[in-house]
């Protein structure tokens, strides 16, 4: 891996103390990443990011990260949290993380947050926002990597009127990648789209958590119902299937950007953890989350 440039070989803080834990907002271009989870022999935001602090603080540092973005999504918004030495000066340890990271990723705070604190579990809701070009010459070069080219219209009224029929908790089976033990249900909050001046048609997508590929899935749907394909109406009807809608195209990852990600006041941190932590099943009740 290849660093910008090379530093002594000083630790970033003075050795004492124990841990503490500090929040990380990280911001990364997804295009040249197999996503954030670490991956053997694959280049991987959460690697990148485990080995750099590694270097730094000289020992090994595990991230919890609020969204394990896939291959080719990027985050302007991200959110981890990690253990580090109690005496980590947290304005520093950003500019000497500047230094070591590659150019497709930047730590920008360095937060020191109470120990309940968990980026994943505590989180209230992500925020996603998906861009399309549709002018014909596809997206403007500095925002290919980021912006879908579409070659074919977008009916902004009929994608917003499909998009409220799906707000509110339900079952997303149709719209994920089922994963053994994980629940499908999720409580869509926000799902509205917007054409600005430059004809960029964009959807932005909140909920309290996300199934595997499910914003990618729902954006895919509603592109057909843009484009024509399908009635305002038909991805709804999808909600009452229990397994993955066939027909349902999943949209290009590198139009997807995690864009933020919302947490309680501190003192609800910890509750907010343990609801988190079960799985919700339709109709609001809970079950004990698997192992």
């Amino acid at each position: 891996m290849q660093y910008s440039e090379q530093y002594p070989d000083e630790p970033a803080t003075p050795r004492g103390g124990g841990l503490a834990r500090f929040r990380l907002d990280i911001t990364y271009d997804g295009t040249d990443f197999s996503g954030w989870a670490v991956q053997p022999t694959r280049r991987t935001v959460c690697g990148v990011l485990t080995d750099a602090l590694g270097r730094i603080l000289r020992t090994d540092v595990g991230l919890t990260v609020a969204g394990r973005t896939d291959a080719g999504v990027h985050a302007t918004g991200q959110v981890a949290h990690a253990d580090l030495p109690v005496e980590v000066d947290p304005a520093r340890l950003v500019r000497r993380l500047a230094r070591f990271l590659p150019p497709d990723v930047r730590v920008r705070t360095v937060t020191p947050v109470p120990a309940a604190f968990d980026a994943r579990f505590s989180a209230l809701r992500r925020h996603y926002v998906y861009r399309v070009a549709t002018a014909p010459y596809g997206a403007e070069p500095l925002r290919a990597r980021d912006t879908l080219s579409w070659p074919h219209p977008v009916d902004v009224d009929a994608v917003n009127a499909a998009s409220q029929r799906l707000l509110g908790e339900h079952d997303f089976a149709a719209f994920c990648k089922r994963r053994e033990g994980a629940t499908t249900v999720r409580a869509l909050e926000r799902f509205s789209w917007t054409r600005a001046a430059d004809g960029v048609v964009s959807a932005a997508v909140s909920a309290d958590a996300f199934c595997h590929s499910m914003v990618r899935s729902l954006v895919g749907a509603l592109l057909d119902v843009g484009r024509g394909r399908r009635g305002v109406d038909w991805p709804a009807e999808l909600l009452t299937r229990r397994e993955r809608g066939q027909g349902v195209a999943v949209a290009p990852a590198h139009g997807l950007t995690l864009v933020g990600v919302d947490y309680p006041p501190d003192s609800a941190l910890g509750a907010r953890a343990e609801v988190t932590r079960n799985l919700r099943v339709p109709g609001g009740a809970t079950a004990p989350a698997a192992p």
